[in-house]
C-alpha cells in the first residue's frame, strides 16, 4: 500500500475523480509539453458521460496553459479504467507531438500503463488480517502502526488535512444560497445547523452531525476546498463524525490526528485490494468506504481494541454493499449530499455498536472489501457513476411512480 497522504487529498470538488484526477493529470502533461501550441483531450466512459455535470472539461481547460479541445467519447471506453482519457500536444502546425493515455482512477488519484512500476508501496503488509497479526505479535496500535510506518511528518500532514476539514465545515455553515448547475438545490447546512442549536437533546447530536456533513459536501458541489476521504464525493462522513466529537464531546485534536490515521489505514486496505472510484465499483466504494473509515476512527476515539475497530470498519462497508452511483443530472448533488449525511449516522451507530463488543463477529473486513469489489463488478455499467440508470433517469423534475 501507498501513503495515506495519496488518499488524504486537499483540492477542489465536485468530483475527485472527474476533477481532481484530470486536473493532476492536466499538470504533469503540460509541465511535460510546456511549448505545445494547443491540445486535444479525449474523455471517455464514466468521465465522458457525466463528466459535463462533474466540471471535467471546466478544470481541464483551466489546468492547461494554451487553447484546448475537448472531445467526448461517450460510448467508447479504455481498457484498465472507466475514467479514461487521451492528453495531445500539438505544434503550430497542428502535428502531434506527444500523446497520453491516462486514467482518473478514484480519490483524485491517476495511473497510466506504467504506473505498476512506478506506485511507491510502504507498508509491509496488504491486508487487515496480516495487519491484526503482526500488532497480537509484535504489540503496538492501528495508529502506532501507521505513524512508524509513515515516518516523521505524518502527524504534520494529519493536521494539515484536519485543518483543511474544519475549514470546509465552517464555510459551509456560513454560506447560504443555491449550488452551482442546473438542479437550483439550495444549501441547508446553515438551516440544519441552527435548528440543532435550538433542539432537544434527543435529536441534537443527529442534527448537528448532519449540518456538519451537509456542510462539507455542499462546499464540495460548489467547487469548494476539500479533503477526500477516500473521494470527494464522500468527502463529508469522516469530518462531520470528527467534528461531532471534538465540538461536543471536547477530543484533543492529538486524539483526533489518531483517528486520522486509523482512518486512513482502513481507507489504504480498501483502495489497495477494491476500489473507492465510483466508476469502478459503484457508491459503496466511495460512501460505504467513507463510512467505514469513519466507524474506524470514532471506534479508536472511543478507546475501542483493535478488534473492535476491525468490527465497527467491516461494519461500515457491509451494510453499503450493492450501492449504485446514480447522480441526478451528472452533478455531485442528489443522491450524493444527502447520502454523506445518512453515512455518517451510520458510522456512528457502527461504531457504537462494535464498542458495545468484544470485536468477535463472523465475517472479517478483508472478506468484505472482496465481496464489495466483486460486487462492484457485476454491478451494470449504467449504476457506476453514469447518467444512464437509477435515480439518473428521473431527471430534474423526478418520475410518478408506476
Amino acid at each position: 500500500m501507498e501513503s495515506i497522504k495519496k488518499l488524504y487529498k486537499i483540492g477542489n470538488g465536485p468530483s475527485s475523480s472527474h476533477t481532481m484526477g484530470p486536473k493532476f493529470a492536466a499538470e504533469i502533461f503540460a509541465k511535460k509539453n510546456p511549448n505545445a501550441k494547443s491540445y486535444k483531450v479525449y474523455l471517455y466512459g464514466s468521465l465522458a458521460l457525466t463528466g459535463k455535470g462533474h466540471m471535467t472539461d471546466y478544470i481541464i481547460e483551466k489546468t492547461l496553459p494554451k487553447p484546448t479541445e475537448i472531445i467526448w467519447k461517450n460510448e467508447e471506453s479504455l481498457p484498465l479504467h472507466p475514467n479514461g482519457m487521451i492528453f495531445e500536444a500539438c505544434d503550430y502546425s497542428d502535428k502531434i507531438t506527444d500523446i497520453w493515455e491516462v486514467y482518473s482512477i478514484g480519490g483524485g488519484s491517476i495511473m497510466d500503463k506504467n504506473s505498476e512500476q512506478t506506485e511507491k508501496h510502504i507498508y509491509p503488509h496488504q491486508t487487515m488480517a496480516e495487519i491484526i497479526t503482526h500488532l497480537e505479535e509484535h504489540g503496538g496500535t492501528f495508529w502506532e502502526y501507521v505513524q512508524k510506518t509513515e515516518g516523521e511528518g505524518i502527524m504534520d500532514y494529519m493536521l494539515e488535512i484536519w485543518n483543511t476539514m474544519k475549514a470546509a465545515i465552517k464555510r459551509g455553515l456560513e454560506t447560504d444560497g443555491t449550488l452551482p448547475g442546473i438542479l437550483k438545490l439550495r444549501r441547508k447546512a446553515p438551516s440544519y445547523h441552527v435548528k440543532a442549536r435550538m433542539q432537544n437533546n434527543f435529536a441534537v447530536d443527529d442534527t448537528f452531525l448532519f449540518a456538519y456533513a451537509l456542510a462539507v459536501s455542499e462546499e464540495n458541489a460548489a467547487a469548494g476546498i476539500v479533503v477526500t476521504a477516500p473521494t470527494c464525493g464522500s468527502s463529508g462522513i469522516l469530518p462531520a463524525v470528527l467534528y461531532l466529537l471534538y465540538k461536543k464531546y471536547e477530543f484533543s485534536e492529538v486524539r483526533i490526528l489518531k483517528a486520522l490515521l486509523v482512518a486512513g489505514l482502513i481507507g489504504n486496505l480498501i483502495k489497495d485490494n477494491a476500489s473507492v472510484s465510483g466508476a469502478e465499483v459503484g457508491c459503496q466504494g466511495e460512501v460505504g468506504a467513507a463510512c467505514s473509515m469513519a466507524a474506524a476512527a470514532v471506534t479508536q476515539l472511543m478507546g475501542g481494541t483493535m478488534y473492535q475497530i476491525e468490527y465497527a470498519a467491516s461494519s461500515g462497508l457491509e451494510h453499503h454493499l450493492g450501492l449504485t452511483c446514480d447522480p441526478v443530472a451528472g452533478l455531485v448533488q442528489v443522491p450524493c449530499i444527502e447520502r454523506n449525511a445518512f453515512g455518517a449516522q451510520r458510522a456512528l451507530d457502527a461504531a457504537l455498536y462494535a464498542i458495545h463488543s468484544d470485536g468477535r463477529h463472523l465475517i472479517p473486513f478483508d472478506n468484505v472489501v472482496e465481496v464489495m469489489e466483486q460486487t462492484g463488478h457485476d454491478l451494470p455499467k449504467l449504476y457506476k457513476e453514469t447518467s444512464l440508470g437509477g435515480l439518473a433517469t428521473l431527471g430534474l423534475t423526478g418520475r410518478k411512480p408506476k
